[in-house]
């Protein structure tokens, strides 16, 4: 799950992390205002969508005079923001951020993420600041300096100790920067994060630091232990078909293809995907029905995926275990006349009652094309949208 930047900033500030001062806003009134009363003569009005990139792409304008407030707000409100992260399709902007300027002395990076390959979590730093994590570990990836926190003891301090020296930080500015180092591990485990990313982290001329941007995401399954994180989802930021999905208990994910994929357990659903990449087509979803899918799931699975206009085949691929491919083959016969399905239907059934399945399938009048493995089922999937030559 994904906050806003305002959230996460909120967030920091709980566990004494310095952030600007700054209000949420609905609506371009609402920003003149927030900067009447933050006062001052120079404000930064925020465009706030899950997604990077916002600067570059118009998203954040620093205002000299509430005119300027007024006109940044105005022209940034309601506007379809496109950028690298958000692709071509863009996003619409409901709310902003107005804070107080700051005075920058210098911009740096810190971030912190669950490093998979070590069990471990990693704390990610750069001098590179202000600057997406990826160019710089595609263009200078020397400047990116990283340690890890053992789950007992948290980081080795003479290791934070040695990235600050590295960043060029030192006196109050170091011991500043080492606290929230420990800080930012602490917030990661206690709310069960999978990213926390302050880009920049800025030094002002003083000496402080100040988290001038912010961006966390959540372990969705962690969700049930964090009410108040859970109560920061914003609806308008999720593609509407995955919360309708998640309803049914369906995982549910668009994607740019044109070959409905219907799966049970996430590694079936990424194998599937990749081997009808390997057969020259494009899956146009990824969807896992779960161990438990009923006649009524499986409607549900189709109309989310017939509401795509590209799809040209469906490919459903089940290794009944826990599931019954006799219910599943029910559940694809009702689906497939409810929804008057008129494009091709290729199924691969295993496991248990694989046989009563396909019979059921087989006798069902409707024209359901078998296959006999998943290369065969991929191949056949890609033939009938007609993508190999």
């Amino acid at each position: 799950m994904n906050i806003h930047e305002y959230q996460a900033k909120a967030l920091l500030a709980e566990y004494k992390i310095p952030v600007p001062t700054g209000s949420a806003c609905m609506s371009p009134d609402d920003c003149i205002a927030a900067a009447k009363k933050l006062g001052g003569g120079l404000w930064v009005v925020k465009a706030q969508i899950h997604a990077g990139g916002r600067g570059k792409a118009g998203g954040v304008k620093v205002a000299s005079s509430i005119e300027e407030v007024s006109q940044y707000a105005n022209n940034i409100h309601g506007m379809n923001l496109v950028s690298k992260q958000t692709g071509p399709e863009g996003r619409i902007v409901k709310r902003l951020l107005v804070e107080e300027g700051i005075d920058i002395a210098r911009e740096l990076y810190a971030g912190m993420l669950v490093d998979r390959s070590r069990q471990q979590i990693a704390l990610l730093a750069s001098t590179e600041g202000g600057t997406e994590i990826e160019e710089v570990a595609a263009a200078t990836p020397e400047k990116i300096l990283t340690t890890y926190a053992d789950s007992e003891s948290g980081f080795d301090q003479a290791e934070l100790a040695s990235i600050a020296d590295k960043l060029g930080l030192a006196d109050q500015t170091k011991i500043q920067a080492i606290e929230l180092f420990n800080t930012l591990l602490k917030l990661f485990i206690e709310k069960d994060a999978s990213l926390v990313e302050i880009n920049p982290l800025v030094i002002t001329p003083e000496g402080g630091i100040i988290a001038l941007d912010a961006k966390m995401n959540f372990d969705d399954n962690a969700l049930y232990r964090h009410p108040e994180i859970s109560d920061l989802n914003d609806p308008d930021e999720q593609n509407a078909d995955e919360i309708e999905a998640a309803k049914h208990g369906l995982s549910y994910i668009p994607l740019d293809g044109n070959i409905g994929c219907m799966v049970n357990g996430a590694g079936l659903a990424m194998a599937t995907m990749d081997i009808i990449k390997l057969y020259g087509s494009e899956p146009a979803n990824f969807l896992d029905v779960g161990g438990g899918a009923s006649v009524e799931k499986v409607t549900n699975a189709f109309q989310l995926m017939l509401k795509n206009p590209h799809i040209k085949a469906i490919l459903v691929n089940i290794f009944g275990g826990i599931m019954r491919c006799d219910i599943i083959a029910e559940g694809l016969i009702t689906a497939a006349r409810d929804t008057h399905l008129s494009i091709p239907l290729i199924v691969r059934l295993e496991g248990t009652n694989a046989e009563q399945g396909k019979k059921l399938l087989a006798d069902s009048g409707l024209s359901i094309i078998a296959a006999n493995d998943m290369a065969d089922a991929a191949k056949k999937a890609v033939e009938a949208a007609g993508e190999m030559g």
